[in-house]
């Protein structure tokens, strides 16, 4: 049986948030499961009112019950022009039954007439990492881009195919998954994150 410490837990039902996750983590020395393989069917109830209350409940819940080291994160999408809309509730913005093209295509509405220099967002991501109820570090990552005004790329998942990214000229639904994760919020959450657990596994 391995030891608590070399055991990681993704506190997520979320597939591409997983699949990101998954490929950040490879090289070190843990063997990642999901919460169905920690035998864990009891979801959290996300009341948080931040990226940060909502990464970190999930953190502490799920390690409770797993007993292994536990990585949660929240993220979402913040546009200005829609006063930082949908924010933490990026995931549910369409309403019920919420699908990422539901969700996509409720932004572009809402962005219909919205000029160019106003359609600025940026993706937030907060990550956290717990053991047995306790938080052992708290990350986040950010980056701005733009809403672009229709879809394009089919790579990536959720607002990727409308978030247009400048410096690369193209929307993260556009860039390769090893391209994305160099500048996404999610891949500087996670450079953070894979820095601490590196040292914390040295140690342990």
């Amino acid at each position: 049986m391995r030891s608590p410490k070399t055991v990681l837990v993704l506190a997520t039902m979320n597939r591409g948030k997983a699949r990101e996750i998954r490929k950040a983590l490879i090289g070190l020395p843990v063997k990642v499961i999901t919460l169905a393989d920690a035998g864990i069917r009891t979801s959290y109830p996300e009341k948080g009112v931040s990226f940060k209350e909502n990464a970190e409940g999930k953190s502490r819940f799920y390690s409770g019950k797993s007993r292994y080291l536990t990585l949660a994160e929240d993220s979402g999408l913040e546009i200005e022009a829609l006063a930082g809309a949908p924010g933490i509730f990026s995931a549910r913005f369409s309403g019920r039954r919420p699908t990422d093209e539901k969700n996509n295509q409720k932004v572009l509405r809402l962005m219909k007439n919205t000029p160019p220099a106003e359609r600025r967002a940026r993706f937030v991501c907060c990550m956290v990492l717990a053991m047995n109820g306790r938080t052992m570090k708290t990350v986040s990552g950010r980056v701005r881009g733009e809403i672009a005004f229709d879809k394009k790329g089919e790579l990536g998942f959720g607002y990727d195919p409308i978030f247009f990214y400048r410096p690369l000229r193209k929307t993260f639904g556009e860039l390769r998954p090893a391209e994305k994760n160099v500048v996404s919020h999610r891949g500087r959450a996670l450079k953070k994150m894979k820095t601490f657990l590196r040292e914390y596994l040295r140690r342990a």
